[in-house]
């Protein structure tokens, strides 16, 4: 699992050929900063239990993403390429294993990248299927009060920094870090968007973080009434798993009225 570099991430924005905190295009995995070596040889993660998070989905373009709805699936604004009709990806449900033949794929249709994207802020998207997919969907959180505590992250990016996407699902908990913090992590992180974007990791030790392939994935917990709930979706970082380098993530009860508003725009 991961994050990227925020310049790869603006520039990915723009079109240039790069990952994105998840990577763009599978085939995009092996771009990394030019720092990487500094980075932990593992990411943490272990493999997730089938049906334990049935509403993960794997997004052809080399993204994750949660079922918003049967028919919506909610990623991030950088795994996309601006709103409109869009038949060209592929999302697939139901396994932990991507091989599995049970897989149920669904194409998309059309695409709503969040209104005002560009690169900086604003990382969610919806992608509506051409049909509806029988799983249960992740709730979002509609206020700040879940955002805080230790977050459960899934996706099939790499395990490792620089490495391969991942047959299996993997699954990992990052504690929350507070915006100060995250901004002093330096680089990047100075420009946080603190009413936009969300970080968690282990400050000190590093060793857990998502990746490479897991961008527009979700990051989540339990509510009150113990049901997954998710408050983040996995937009960028500093290379994966790094210590003092957390992952960010959009921050998903700021944008909860603007993700309802754009579903209902889709239909979904």
């Amino acid at each position: 699992m991961n994050t990227l570099v925020k310049t790869l991430k603006r520039a990915a924005a723009a079109g240039a050929v790069v990952l994105a905190a998840v990577s763009l295009q599978p085939n995009m995995a092996q771009a990394q900063p030019a720092d990487a070596g500094a980075a932990p040889p593992v990411v943490g993660g272990k493999p997730a239990a089938k049906g334990e998070f049935p509403f993960m989905v794997r997004l052809s373009m080399g993204c994750g993403g949660a079922l918003y709805s049967k028919t919506i699936v909610l990623t991030a604004a950088h795994c996309v390429r601006g709103s409109g009709s869009n038949t060209g990806i592929t999302a697939t449900a139901g396994v932990v294993d991507l091989q599995d033949s049970s897989a149920v794929k669904v194409k998309s249709t059309r695409v709503l990248q969040a209104p005002g994207y560009n690169g900086t802020g604003k990382d969610w998207a919806l992608i509506k299927l051409a049909q509806p997919i029988d799983l249960p969907t992740l709730q979002i959180a509609k206020s700040t009060d879940y955002d805080n505590g230790t977050f459960t992250v899934a996706g099939w990016g790499a395990d490792r920094e620089g490495g391969n996407q991942q047959r299996y699902l993997l699954k990992a908990e990052v504690p929350f870090v507070d915006d100060a913090t995250c901004k002093s992590a330096g680089g990047s992180y100075k420009d946080l968007v603190t009413a936009e974007e969300i970080c968690a990791g282990k400050m000190d030790t590093g060793g857990v973080d998502t990746c490479q392939g897991d961008s527009g994935g979700p990051m989540f917990r339990k509510d009150n009434a113990g049901a997954w709930i998710q408050v983040g979706i996995v937009s960028w970082g500093e290379g994966c798993a790094r210590p003092g380098k957390p992952g960010v993530y959009t921050e998903v009860s700021h944008f909860a009225k603007d993700i309802e508003a754009g579903a209902a725009q889709l239909g979904g």
